[in-house]
């Protein structure tokens, strides 16, 4: 009998990923087994490879466990709930109930290379806030002790005091991994922001230096976040937080002008008339140059030279055409120090983004505050950012059509900039929201996860309602994606061998005999469909056509690039005509073949004649 081959159950192994990659730059490091040969690398790069003892670099307790934890492969899958989400069926946003490592590992096949701009703002590490656990092994087991699923005990998430020890070694444990997992996520333009104070801004940098490459580091943006001063501070009234921007690839990202302000456009006039129209003087000399004793006479007699220690920033060829086209502004009086005229018209069309960002600009945290309250009078959030905030992140990094992923998302700030954004230019920018359901130890809403999805919703109504836009709702309103797909983070609705188990006798029996029932019982046809488009490489919002053949049910995924089959029984003119549509894959159930060897050998044959990818799960 031919074999058939298994569908891959697991997240993407990142440790492959890695090896392809080099392998694609240095293809002759590697010898028989895939195995890298250290010293042929070494004379590759030359002088580049230290391999000294003592060298610059970043250590700290626990940062082996760091790579263990990227490394190890997630089990787990995302399932759909379509009763808290708002058009599931059409909505290209999402919202991600779970532990963010283990989603992102999630999303690795699905979304690698495809987000945009990355907004976090993750646990300062005051001493207070919520951390995560920085024991690679227990990722998925710990999220379901944590949240319930099941009941054995273990290591619970908590917060990061300093009387812990190792204070800033489990925070940086706790980031480093997701941060390498988000880079991988970002597109060759895409850029990351994070939200950091000054207890832990140090240490962010140097990780973002590690995992994005030093030369990758834009700017460190200073957000002015209170409009008053604490006078009853003890050292300094705290008044600003910080804003860590990286790019994937430095030289491959642009941002986008800002527009201006009117103050900005007042300083533009044009007191002669010019026929250019508004103009602003600006100086004729520059801080470098080479001909330092430069002299030039304009028509009018004036002579002018750059002042001591400066250069002429126009040759004399262009002065003449300036002078000659009434560019030269003299002063009211027509004697004064000659300045060129800027013209409004010709200059870009807006202006670079500064490094600090006033609360005038874009809100302070009582904003966000008040900003909440009009959502959820009840205010369950402390600290929230402004949405002005987060849309001048995405004003000036992103486009019309762009994805954005928040991986810290609180209160999902980020999904309702989004969607004021998109309602204010009628874009298609698309979130990717993913929130842990930390308890709040309210009634109204159990966790902050509940907060994050009630809020989107309001913001939806009001939006429909033209309450959040500027002015009336345009006519192409119902264009816009005014929804969110729910997904949970859940252990596989397949019994996968979990190889990061305890190797007792007793626990490898268990895993033995669970494999007696390979399909989780209580799991829906819908959460088995998308696990297996997860983890076959689809992002979580691919079109799903419902398509009947021979009376049975096969999903059409992404225009018939993949076909699944969930039958529990299959037939040979099936398999024929899920392989006369000529998919690039196909996927079924190996318990539909019954244990009939000889159909499974002629599904085989079948789905070889026409081209197609076979596999079972």
């Amino acid at each position: 009998m031919t074999d058939i081959l298994k569908a891959d159950m697991k997240s993407m192994d990142i440790v492959e990923h890695q090896i392809n990659k080099l392998k694609q730059l240095y293809p002759e490091v590697f010898i028989e087994g895939n195995q890298i040969d250290w010293e042929r690398l070494r004379l590759t790069l030359g002088d580049a490879v230290d391999t000294g003892k003592e060298r610059y670099g970043m250590v700290w307790p626990g940062k082996s466990d760091c790579y263990k934890a990227i490394q190890q492969s997630s089990i787990a899958t995302l399932k759909p709930a379509r009763e808290e989400s708002v058009d599931f069926d059409t909505t290209q946003n999402l919202f991600i109930e779970g532990d963010n490592l283990e989603v992102l590992k999630l999303l690795q096949k699905s979304y690698l290379g495809k987000v945009k701009m990355i907004y976090i703002d993750p646990p300062y590490n005051t001493g207070k806030d919520f951390i995560y656990p920085d024991n690679y092994s227990e990722n998925l087991g710990t999220y379901l002790r944590y949240t319930g699923q099941v009941d054995d005990e273990g290591r619970k998430f908590s917060t990061n005091s300093e009387t812990d020890g190792r204070f800033h070694s489990k925070w940086m444990n706790m980031m480093y991994p997701r941060l390498f997992l988000a880079k991988n996520l970002l597109r060759d333009d895409g850029v990351i922001f994070i939200s950091i104070d000054d207890h832990e801004v140090h240490n962010l940098r140097l990780l973002m230096n590690e995992i994005f490459g030093e030369e990758n580091f834009i700017a460190n943006v200073v957000w002015e976040k209170k409009y008053t001063r604490s006078n009853d501070a003890k050292w300094f009234s705290d008044n600003h937080d910080h804003i860590l921007v990286a790019a994937r690839n430095k030289e491959g990202c642009r941002f986008n002008l800002l527009p201006r302000t009117e103050d900005q456009i007042a300083a533009y006039g044009n007191p002669d008339n010019h026929s250019k129209g508004r103009w602003k003087a600006t100086p004729l000399h520059a801080k470098s140059g080479t001909d330092g004793a430069f002299s030039y006479t304009f028509r009018n007699g004036v002579i002018w030279s750059p002042p001591p220690g400066t250069f002429p920033r126009f040759s004399k060829e262009s002065m003449d055409k300036l002078d000659r086209t009434k560019e030269i502004w003299f002063g009211t009086d027509g004697k004064g120090i000659p300045s060129k005229k800027s013209f409004l018209a010709e200059v870009k069309a807006g202006v670079t983004s500064t490094t600090l960002w006033s609360y005038q600009e874009v809100g302070h945290n009582h904003e966000a505050t008040e900003e909440i309250k009009k959502l959820l009078p009840e205010n369950p959030f402390n600290n929230p950012k402004p949405t002005r905030l987060i849309q001048r992140m995405l004003n000036i990094s992103t486009s019309k059509n762009d994805i954005i992923l928040d991986f810290f998302a609180g209160s999902a700030t980020t999904a309702h900039a989004v969607l004021k954004l998109n309602a204010e230019d009628d874009g298609n920018r698309r979130f990717i929201c993913v929130q842990l359901p930390e308890p709040t130890n309210r009634d109204d809403y159990h966790t902050i996860a509940e907060i994050g999805k009630e809020r989107i919703r309001r913001v939806i109504k009001k939006i429909k309602h033209g309450q959040d836009r500027n002015g009336d709702m345009p006519d192409n309103s119902t264009s816009l994606d005014l929804g969110f797909k729910v997904f949970k983070l859940a252990p596989s609705n397949f019994k996968v061998w979990d190889a990061s188990m305890d190797k007792t006798p007793k626990a490898i029996q268990t895993e033995i005999e669970a494999f007696g029932e390979h399909i989780d019982p209580l799991a829906t046809e819908e959460d088995v469909l998308y696990e297996l488009l997860l983890k076959a490489g689809y992002p979580l919002i691919t079109s799903i056509e419902k398509l009947s053949m021979e009376g049975k049910t096969v999903y059409s995924i992404d225009g018939e690039s993949l076909s699944i089959c969930l039958e529990k029984e299959l037939t040979l003119p099936l398999l024929r005509a899920m392989a006369a549509n000529k998919p690039a894959r196909v996927i079924c159930l190996d318990v539909a073949f019954g244990g009939n060897d000889a159909l499974k050998t002629n599904a085989v044959q079948i789905m070889k004649s026409q081209d197609v990818e076979f596999r079972t799960v």
